[in-house]
């Protein structure tokens, strides 16, 4: 049956198989651990209980996204022992050292107050488990940190050298860690992730408004403040995502131009005025784009700001030193289409926050609901882009993918391949199975919302607030 397919492919299919099912539970874990922190932070300052309902209703889904985030994670190390080992042993003098700081300074910071978190709110003073609470916050951010470290060495290597027997070894850990690419990594990633929480929070909120309203029932204040806030998120973060995403875009212009090369469409060089490739069909073989829509002087103008600027083709690129074409080119559309809708739903919801409705317009809660799964999607469109850009190197420019697999046979691999797969659907099957029911059930109902004098008595914030946080009727 595997035959015909290297033990090569199978062994980056099976890495890109169970990094994509691990990646979307950090994404979430970590802009939903930073909400609950929020939500708790809300509830010590205004003494109102629907923030703690708020809190226990979102914490449950919390528990059970990071327990899948951890259990996915612990694969990725098998893999590199097993379907990796060449690149463990070449690189490992560099990687290993920043993958021990994440498990010693995050790893531990979130298992250790993770409990206080989970089940010590009526064991431990309310200050305290705020604290265990931005702890754990503040910890998933550091996980972040450190892996997005080692994938932007990766992609933009420096402070290395390497030895005599092949082995990369650090000669300065500052340029290691602050490399190039690190700080547009670490920004769109983290952006990436409260926008993929936003987007999920705003989608239950939605949900249980359409079904209020479908009931002829009032809505709850627990579900217009959790509708509210994730708006009002997505109508701050879109932009900035975009802002964040071009600027990681010009920075990889110029350390990784093959990338660009390949995820513009661009085969043939242009020496000024480059198009911006709506869409098209690649063709390696031929290298050129067929079927292509493009805007004429568009790319150089967005790429290098400069109507007249050239902009490198692959033709300027070794042949045996570029990526295939068809994975970033569409994924990096999948990406950058769905920030555009982003853009729109958080434009929506501002207009309805300032006209007073955004709680009475249906087809904004649909757009919501629809948009829930939006930011998964993204996140591994823009992993994918990125990931595949970088081929055929794992550490670009100086270690290939070939000479980091272990030598395995095919059926090997397959093997494993077969039972990650299986026990994938299976396990994570369940537990979103189980998250979506959580989110299907309604918060506790709230108290309802106290006078204003009441309300600024408290600190909480004005009853005319934009978003409607503190839902004046």
């Amino acid at each position: 049956m595997f035959d015909d397919i290297s033990a090569l492919s199978l062994a980056r299919f099976q890495f890109a198989f169970t990094v994509s099912f691990h990646f979307i539970f950090p994404a979430f874990s970590i802009g939903l651990a930073s909400y609950l922190a929020v939500l708790e932070g809300l509830w010590l300052k205004t003494g109102r209980d629907v923030y703690l309902q708020l809190f226990k209703y979102w914490l449950k889904i919390f528990a059970i996204a990071f327990g899948m985030g951890v259990v996915s994670g612990i694969v990725m190390a098998y893999q590199f022992g097993t379907n990796w080992a060449a690149f463990s042993d070449k690189a490992g003098p560099v990687i290993g050292p920043l993958m021990a700081y994440e498990v010693l300074s995050a790893f531990f910071l979130e298992s250790g107050f993770l409990g206080v978190m989970l089940f010590g709110l009526d064991r431990v003073g309310k200050k305290l488990h705020f604290m265990a609470t931005c702890l754990v916050a503040f910890g998933t951010t550091v996980s972040a940190f450190w892996i997005i470290v080692v994938n932007s060495w990766m992609q933009t290597p420096q402070g290395y050298a390497i030895a005599a027997n092949g082995q990369f070894y650090a000669t300065n850990w500052l340029e290691v860690i602050f490399n190039p690419s690190m700080p547009y990594r670490l920004t769109h990633t983290l952006l990436g992730a409260y926008l993929t929480t936003a987007l999920v929070v705003g989608a239950v909120g939605a949900f249980h408004l359409l079904k209020d309203r479908k009931l002829g029932r009032a809505a709850q204040p627990a579900t217009k403040i959790m509708f509210a806030m994730a708006m009002a998120m997505v109508a701050v973060t879109a932009p900035l995502q975009v802002l964040a995403g071009h600027e990681h875009g010009v920075n990889t212009l110029a350390h990784q131009p093959a990338k660009i090369a390949a995820l513009e469409g661009h085969y043939e060089s242009h020496d000024r005025r480059a198009p911006l490739i709506l869409f098209g069909v690649p063709d390696d073989a031929a290298q050129q784009m067929h079927y292509k829509v493009e805007i004429p002087a568009i790319g150089s103008l967005i790429l290098q700001h400069d109507l007249e600027a050239s902009t490198m083709g692959l033709d300027k690129v070794a042949p045996d030193n570029r990526a295939k074409v068809a994975l970033p080119f569409y994924a990096f559309r999948v990406m950058v289409g769905l920030g555009m809708l982003m853009l729109l739903l958080g434009a929506w919801a501002a207009w309805g926050a300032w006209r007073g409705r955004l709680f009475e317009t249906p087809l904004l809660h649909r757009l919501a609901l629809a948009m829930g799964p939006a930011g998964f999607v993204a996140v591994l469109a823009g992993w994918i882009t990125t990931e595949t850009g970088r081929q055929p190197f794992t550490i670009f420019g100086v270690l290939r993918t070939a000479q980091s697999a272990s030598p395995l046979d095919a059926p090997a691999v397959a093997a494993s391949l077969m039972a990650f797969i299986l026990v994938y659907f299976f396990v994570f099957g369940v537990g979103s199975w189980f998250i979506l029911k959580l989110m299907a059930g309604e918060p506790t109902p709230a108290e309802q919302m106290p006078d204003p004098e009441q309300a600024a008595d408290v600190g909480a914030l004005p009853p005319d607030s934009p978003f409607g946080f503190q839902l004046a009727e």
